[in-house]
């Protein structure tokens, strides 16, 4: 599809709009956080001092808002997307105010996620495989509130480190959007230049040194708003193209999956913070500092983006660059410890082969 000169003004126009104004609510913003004295706490696992305001995924909604409002008319879909992502974004800022216990974030997320599912129809639709359509129905709707509410809580878990989840956040929706307009989706397309226009206006505040967090509210706002395109975007899709989202959102995913399983095989309850995740062991153990882990993070969800692209247009050659970028972060958790101290198996062989022993970082 070759891009118009209108073409191009028009998707900067869908994108400008709501950064603009994110810019403009962020100082706002800040202003309503420190007259309430929401503040982000100090504790053993994070790695900012003194007080930061941790309700700034408030502008990234208003601004996605008042975007969405001023461009797309409304239907099933996108009022599903705009009601559940007020329900989970009240919950977050609720949360980021009172301090709501798991169940509770749980409760609203669910019925964010229920919202897009049943009112919104926003599901996987089916499977075709060697060009037999699977319907697979109760199935389908099971899958996509997993997957819903999963992504809201795996884009939370990497809100650890300052412009780390919007930036992530950014570059993922980069990549929907862009194999949106390939597929020729242009609603998809529309939703995530809003979203990443409203994240960029507040990420300019949000990269270290960071004068403002988004918090609850926002982080899961904008796993809920990214779960819900990711969806849309593949809804009715070919068994390859499945991974699609799961290649797209790695670095989430994966994190927070090795995050459940150290939780699980050390003995904690799943809902037990620590300090071991992702960003954690490049900042700590790798020794990159806070600027250089967030960099490093960005490239690694830049490659799975790529990846995800490549796929689009060649099944095998995205294949194998998945295959290597998978080896390569297998043999990081192994070397770094991420997931458990035992777990080995590929630098074991190594040692075998090479006879030398690698010593865990």
């Amino acid at each position: 599809m070759d891009l118009t000169l209108h073409q191009i003004t028009t998707a900067f126009s869908y994108f400008i709009y709501p950064f603009i104004l994110s810019l403009i609510f962020v100082p706002i913003t800040k202003k309503i956080g420190l007259n309430l004295g929401i503040y982000a706490q100090e504790n053993a696992r994070t790695v900012h001092h003194g007080k930061i305001v941790r309700i700034g995924g408030l502008a990234i909604y208003v601004a996605f808002m008042l975007a969405m409002i001023h461009f797309l008319d409304a239907d099933r879909t996108i009022n599903a997307i705009l009601i559940g992502g007020s329900i989970v974004f009240m919950g977050g800022l609720i949360d980021d105010m009172l301090d709501l216990s798991p169940l509770a974030k749980l409760c609203f997320q669910a019925v964010s996620a229920l919202v897009a599912i049943f009112y919104g129809q926003i599901t996987l639709s089916g499977i075709s495989v060697f060009n037999i359509s699977l319907n697979m129905g109760f199935i389908s709707m099971l899958v996509s509130f997993v997957w819903i509410v999963g992504v809201t809580n795996a884009i939370n878990l990497i809100d650890g480190l300052d412009g780390l989840s919007s930036g992530v956040s950014f570059i993922t929706l980069t990549t929907i959007g862009f194999i949106g307009y390939l597929m020729g989706l242009k609603y998809i397309c529309i939703i995530c230049l809003i979203l990443m226009g409203a994240i960029l206006g507040f990420l300019i505040f949000n990269f270290h040194p960071a004068s403002i967090f988004m918090g609850d509210c926002g982080a899961l706002f904008l796993g809920y708003t990214i779960a819900c395109l990711s969806l849309l975007g593949f809804k009715t899709t070919t068994f390859i193209t499945l991974g699609f989202p799961v290649i797209i959102l790695f670095v989430p995913i994966s994190d927070t999956l090795v995050a459940m399983l150290r939780r699980k095989l050390s003995g904690h309850k799943m809902t037990d913070a620590d300090r071991s995740h992702l960003h954690h062991v490049l900042m700590f153990k790798m020794g990159l500092g806070h600027r250089n882990t967030v960099l490093a993070i960005y490239v690694v969800a830049l490659l799975f983006g790529i990846c995800a692209v490549v796929s689009f247009f060649d099944e095998i050659g995205g294949l194998i660059m998945l295959g290597c970028l998978l080896l390569i972060y297998d043999l990081f958790v192994e070397y770094t410890g991420m997931l458990n101290s035992k777990y080995r198996p590929l630098l074991s062989m190594i040692e075998k082969i090479t006879h030398k022993k690698i010593e865990k970082k």
